[in-house]
């Protein structure tokens, strides 16, 4: 199958969001702006972490990959989205469909399990707040991450397995922004059920695991935040948690409508709309979640912009 494919099909075009001409550029300037927000939000994130010292404990070590992961995720989609309201036809190479699909799936996995890896931090800190520095010890934190990472590999190369075993014939239009796993599978000749279990299993790991690892955590962090006697104590706890609630509602909650549902409950052009929260706006929102919403992002930044206005 991997043979005929390099024979029929060598490059894609992307639909992109809308064919609508008066619509192209103020949506090139929005999603511009969008890039650009995400950009600085995510880089200014792991500056103000790199730069301050009092920041460099675990809570901001997964912040940190948090944002890296975020700043990938979006520049591995939005130019190339980009392309599309201001070209005829955004096409796309077989070998860049491919990358940009395996790159996609990495960041959506190791995002996926960043977050879980944030739960259980917050756990930590709430649970067992003496032991916190020795339970999440910086080879702890290594390991975490090392499993973060390894889980976007599993993904993406499971992911883009699936696809490269497909057949591409006549039709290489892909009806959405970026080279995605459903429009691929409904564009090919010859998927089957198989292809739709795999995606459906993969994704339910890399959805569902993360999901109840966080679950697990905030039911251990609920019941400990019910055993505090006072009012202020467990104000401190819920707001230590809420930037981390916030974020994972987001993310999940746009990921499991978009893929946990039948295709034909969710037309593509909605799977469109609904990808767009966890592919652009889940990562632009994420470092003001956490920049906005804790002291210590706050008074790390006037730190930080006070030295260079006074140097």
């Amino acid at each position: 199958m991997a043979a005929d494919n390099a024979s029929s099909v060598t490059e894609f075009i992307l639909a992109g969001l809308t064919d609508e001409p008066e619509l192209q550029m103020p949506l090139f300037f929005l999603f511009l702006g969008f890039y650009v927000v995400t950009v600085v939000g995510n880089l200014g994130l792991i500056t103000l972490i790199g730069l301050n010292s009092h920041l460099h404990i675990p809570m901001y070590f997964f912040l940190l990959n948090l944002s890296f992961i975020d700043f990938s995720f979006s520049t591995a989609i939005i130019p190339k989205m980009l392309m599309s309201f201001v070209s005829k036809k955004n096409i796309i190479s077989y070998v860049g469909c491919m990358t940009q699909l395996f790159f996609f799936c990495f960041f959506v996995f190791s995002e996926s399990y960043i977050l879980s890896a944030m739960a259980y931090d917050r756990y930590v800190a709430i649970c067992k707040p003496l032991l916190y520095m020795v339970t999440m010890s910086p080879q702890v934190c290594l390991l975490l991450l090392l499993g973060v990472y390894g889980m976007g590999v599993f993904g993406a190369v499971d992911h883009t397995g699936n696809i490269l075993f497909l057949t591409f014939c006549a039709d290489n239009l892909v009806n959405h922004y970026m080279c995605d796993i459903i429009p691929l599978l409904e564009l090919s000749c010859n998927s089957s059920y198989i292809n739709l279990l795999v995606v459906f299993i993969v994704v339910t790991i890399g959805i569902g695991v993360p999901i109840a690892a966080i679950f697990i955590s905030y039911g251990f962090i609920i019941s400990n935040i019910f055993h505090i006697s006072s009012t202020e104590g467990r104000s401190k706890a819920f707001s230590t948690c809420s930037s981390h609630i916030i974020a994972v509602s987001l993310f999940f909650g746009s990921g499991a409508f978009m893929y946990l549902k039948a295709p034909s409950i969710l037309p593509l052009d909605q799977g469109k709309m609904s990808s767009l929260f966890y592919t652009i706006l889940v990562p632009m929102f994420n470092p003001l979640i956490y920049s906005l919403r804790n002291k210590d992002v706050k008074f790390a930044l006037r730190k930080t912009l006070g030295r260079i206005t006074f140097s």
